[in-house]
C-alpha cells in the first residue's frame, strides 16, 4: 500500500476561501504535507490530467469547472493514504457525505464537491507526479 496520495483543493472551495480550513482538517487527521502550492491549470492540462474520463458525458463540464479558477495541489503522505484520505473528505455527493467529511463540510454538489483526492494507490503516485516532479518532492522532504 502506498503511503502518498494527491488532493486538490478545488475552484469552488478555493472562491470560498477555505483553503486554509481544508489544510488544517487534513494536517489535523495526521497526514504530512510534501508538496503544496496554488496554481490555475489551462485546459490542456487539465484535459491531460482526466485524461482518463474523456469518453464519459461529463469530462468538457469536468475540465471547464477545473479550470474556473485557482486549485490548490498538495501531496500528502500517512500510512494507507489513499483509503484514509477518501475516509476524510467523504463521498463524492456531499449530501452523502458523513457529517464531518470535508465534502459535507465544505461541498455544494457533485462537481463542486470542494477536494479531489486519488482513487487508487497506482492513480496517486501518477497524480502526485504529475504536479510534483519526484525533484520538488526530495527537496521538501531535506
Amino acid at each position: 500500500m502506498s503511503n502518498k496520495t494527491l488532493a486538490i483543493i478545488k475552484p469552488d472551495a478555493t472562491a470560498k476561501n477555505v483553503s486554509g480550513e481544508i489544510i488544517a482538517a487534513i494536517q489535523q487527521a495526521g497526514f504530512r504535507i510534501l508538496g503544496m502550492k496554488l496554481t490555475k491549470i489551462s485546459p490542456e492540462v487539465a484535459g491531460e490530467f482526466y485524461a482518463v474520463h474523456k469518453e464519459r458525458s461529463f469530462y468538457g463540464e469536468l475540465i471547464a469547472y477545473m479550470t474556473s479558477g485557482t486549485i490548490v495541489p498538495l501531496a500528502l503522505e500517512k500510512d494507507n493514504a489513499v483509503e484514509e484520505f477518501r475516509k476524510l473528505i467523504g463521498a463524492t455527493d456531499p449530501k452523502k457525505a458523513d457529517a464531518g467529511t470535508i465534502r459535507a463540510r465544505f461541498g455544494t454538489g457533485i462537481e463542486a464537491n470542494a477536494i479531489h483526492g486519488s482513487d487508487s494507490d497506482e492513480n496517486a503516485l501518477r497524480e502526485i507526479g504529475f504536479f510534483f516532479p519526484e525533484s520538488e518532492i526530495v527537496a521538501v522532504n531535506k
